[in-house]
């Protein structure tokens, strides 16, 4: 078939465009013809239709989606504009339909998070103008939000925050969230967890890209990296890792976050900063050396991720909230131990897989620092847990798995 995908963002280092990611290349791997949409793509994408009006930061769509949450708005201007913005993309994506003669539509997440609340409403209309058999992959719903849970226009979230029409399917990305859209909304949906391509070649560790990598933060061969490997926003956690390496006591190691801050603004990145300083924790901020440029090459002087993974002593993932855990999967496979806050999803659905991690519970305690400390010093035992957590992943949580679904989903 050819099927098109559909998105705000697809680029940068979000969970949605990882996600989207490996669904087009096990699709493609199927046989399909895969075509993108979105407000914003990766430089170089052959296959996309770049349509800005799409992106969450659009200014009109900004301001209509901010309005919608301010409960001294008036709610029939709110869903006036919010119609007026959802006729002009309509015909937009629905010639994009045609021309690219799709058989399919896949809507990842633009459903399910409004913070693009005229796509949105647009896409509603183009999955029921055009009848097109679509599944509408949820990574996480609005209801789990705080800052969605005032809206002046809730006819809206109701009608398409997702949708109930005869020809789309729903999929979530855990059980919570599956139990919760049918509750609250009385729609069935197939669980497809994160996965993540555990059959691709494992690169080695190379000693000259660490000592590199270490020598940039301003580190000696003494002290523990510490790599948190995720965007700098609150439900991340990242204040945990701070506290974590202040009891350590090491004052060589470095925390390492390799992933940008900004999609939620910057004050949470600036009380990490003072977090830091006052805990006297060396805190690297450098998500510039493992972002692209707008061609798609790296910045100088850069290092891909999986550089990041592979220097780590230790990959700190303290997440108050996840979807599923994109960064849990990427540490498994490179075979790195691993720090995990037991957030809702994880409890659910990951942690009953079998994983060997240091598990904390919202606080980092003695016994926290003294297995940290315990599982540092011992690379047989690093080594143990990284044969046993790959061959888990593999099993539960590889493209194969994805493939199945993928096959009910479209049949």
């Amino acid at each position: 078939m050819r099927i098109g995908i559909i998105a705000t963002r697809l680029a940068g280092v979000d969970g949605v465009t990882f996600e989207t990611a490996k669904w087009e290349t096990v699709l493609e791997r199927m046989g399909h013809t895969v075509r993108l949409c979105a407000g914003e793509v990766d430089a170089l994408r052959y296959n996309a239709r770049l349509i800005p009006a799409m992106h969450f930061h659009y200014p009109a769509a900004v301001r209509v989606t901010a309005a919608a949450f301010d409960p001294d708005s008036d709610a029939d201007a709110v869903r006036h504009e919010i119609g007026r913005l959802a006729d002009q993309l309509l015909p937009v994506l629905a010639a994009w339909v045609e021309t690219e003669r799709l058989d399919q539509l896949i809507v990842e997440n633009a459903w399910a998070i409004p913070m693009q609340l005229p796509l949105g409403v647009a896409l509603y209309g183009l999955a029921e103008q055009t009848g097109l058999p679509t599944i509408g992959h949820h990574h996480d719903f609005w209801w789990e939000r705080e800052r969605f849970a005032t809206c002046v226009v809730p006819d809206v979230l109701e009608r398409a925050f997702p949708p109930a029409l005869p020809n789309v399917r729903h999929v979530s990305i855990n059980s919570l969230a599956a139990s919760g859209l049918e509750a609250r909304r009385g729609l069935p949906s197939t669980v497809i967890p994160n996965v993540f391509d555990f059959a691709a070649p494992r690169p080695r560790p190379r000693a000259d890209v660490r000592h590199q990598l270490r020598t940039e933060l301003g580190m000696s061969d003494r002290g523990a990296l510490v790599v948190q490997p995720t965007r700098v926003v609150p439900r991340k956690g990242i204040e945990l890792a701070i506290e974590l390496l202040g009891k350590l006591g090491d004052r060589d190691a470095v925390l390492l976050i390799t992933s940008p801050a900004g999609d939620e603004g910057l004050d949470y990145l600036v009380d990490l900063e003072r977090q830091a300083e006052r805990a006297h924790v060396r805190l690297r901020y450098a998500a510039d050396r493992f972002e692209p440029d707008l061609e798609g090459r790296p910045l100088g002087p850069a290092h891909s991720l999986h550089d990041a993974y592979l220097a780590a002593d230790l990959i700190s993932y303290p997440s108050l909230y996840e979807g599923f855990g994109n960064a849990l999967l990427e540490a498994v496979f490179y075979g790195k131990p691993v720090l995990v806050n037991r957030y809702p999803v994880y409890d659910a659905d990951i942690r009953p897989l079998g994983f060997r991690f240091v598990e904390i519970e919202g606080a980092v305690t003695r016994e926290t620092v003294r297995a940290v400390r315990s599982l540092l010093a011992d690379p047989a035992g690093v080594a143990a847990d990284a044969k046993h957590n790959f061959a888990v992943g593999r099993q539960h949580l590889g493209y194969d798995r994805l493939e199945r679904s993928l096959h009910g989903l479209l049949a």
